[in-house]
């Protein structure tokens, strides 16, 4: 089988390369990043020397994508991932469009023209805001955490937000990007004849990642916090009590081979793939643990709400669990021990990714 990856060269693009070797070593791995993103040659080095082809390809140009050479599955890693780009001033509501919706146009038609499989890594923020600002949630020491005496929404449980949540606007530029490429996707292969299938991923985290406040934010905070960089709880009160959950993308490798090893195709084309309520924490538990690795610091309170900000957001991948029998493999308390020796070992890490 030949495999190729876009954005090979971000975080989780370059450590599925890794991890799809191991679970597929007959496989043959390659892929293609058009090296915008600050940082993303540190990775190219390095999966070069693993013997992994990576391609100067632009996903937003179509030329670019009907050159690179025929494979049998499509692994969609390449977005702009933050729930703020086209309002925060970095890139432009069209630059989003274009690469997170024509670029998966442009890659559906590659595949259509291989008679390639597609999955597509999607996101948590697909999910509906205002029902998310909504949920019944308690205030519990340092965290929010449901409320199990007030009304849930159809979607919502104590073991969090699974695939029949609300995924009507608004979701944000960037999670209405992602739901209209699942759409996409799904009707492509539905028309064309070839599987698809649609990954909705929680917070991904791990060593190496380029962390940024409005993403990467488990990697983004133990490297701020190490570095002695200013930190903030934004909104919510200004306690840090909002709450996510981590992944670690290697995670994602097996359940990732068994849909492109899939033979029947019956399989619920959409599912959660998340750390769940035990890879869960708020910030204010995360500052808690970077006070006890790297020592106290103060973080500032910004009171003012963000746009597009929930205070709790945790992934239920029960669905995945019975359909793949498949969890999440990394504890958090791993996750958050890998990302700390990172920072360790790269003091000026955050400088890398700086726009």
């Amino acid at each position: 089988m030949k495999i190729l990856i876009s954005g090979i060269c971000g975080f989780a693009g370059s450590t599925l390369a890794v991890a799809l070797r191991e679970v597929l070593p007959d496989a043959e791995i390659a892929g293609f990043d058009n090296f915008v993103r600050p940082g993303s040659e540190t990775n190219r080095l390095r999966l070069r020397a693993l013997g992994v082809p990576v391609h100067h390809a632009d996903l937003r140009i179509a030329s670019d994508i009907a050159a690179l050479p025929a494979s049998d599955w499509v692994l969609d890693a390449a977005a702009l991932p933050s729930v703020l780009t086209g309002v925060d001033g970095r890139n432009s509501s069209r630059q989003l469009i274009e690469h997170n919706l024509i670029g998966t146009v442009n890659l559906l038609e590659y595949c259509r023209v291989h008679r390639a499989g597609f999955t597509l890594l999607s996101t948590s923020r697909v999910y509906s805001i205002p029902p998310l600002t909504a949920l019944p949630l308690r205030s519990q020491s340092d965290t929010f955490t449901p409320d199990e005496t007030r009304p849930w929404p159809v979607g919502f449980s104590a073991s969090g937000v699974n695939e029949a949540f609300s995924t009507a606007a608004p979701v944000s530029l960037y999670g209405a990007s992602k739901v209209a490429s699942e759409t996409l996707a799904l009707e492509y292969g539905a028309t064309f004849g070839f599987p698809v299938w649609i990954n909705r991923c929680g917070v991904l985290a791990g060593a190496g990642q380029f962390g940024q406040a409005e993403q990467g934010i488990f990697s983004y905070w133990l490297h701020a916090w190490k570095a002695a960089r200013p930190l903030r709880y934004i909104g919510f009160g200004g306690t840090g009590q909002q709450v996510r959950d981590a992944l670690h993308p290697r995670d994602l490798a097996p359940v990732l081979r068994s849909q492109m090893l899939a033979k029947d195709g019956t399989q619920p084309r959409i599912v959660n793939l998340s750390g769940g309520i035990t890879n869960s924490i708020s910030l204010a538990q995360l500052s808690a643990w970077c006070a006890t690795r790297f020592g106290p610091r103060e973080v500032t309170a910004d009171l003012q709400d963000r746009p597009f900000d929930v205070p709790w957001l945790v992934l239920d991948s029960t669905l995945a669990e019975q359909t793949w029998n498949w969890k999440p493999a990394t504890p958090l308390a791993a996750i958050l021990d890998e990302i700390a020796s990172h920072a360790d070992a790269n003091p000026q890490w955050l400088d890398l990714s700086r726009p």
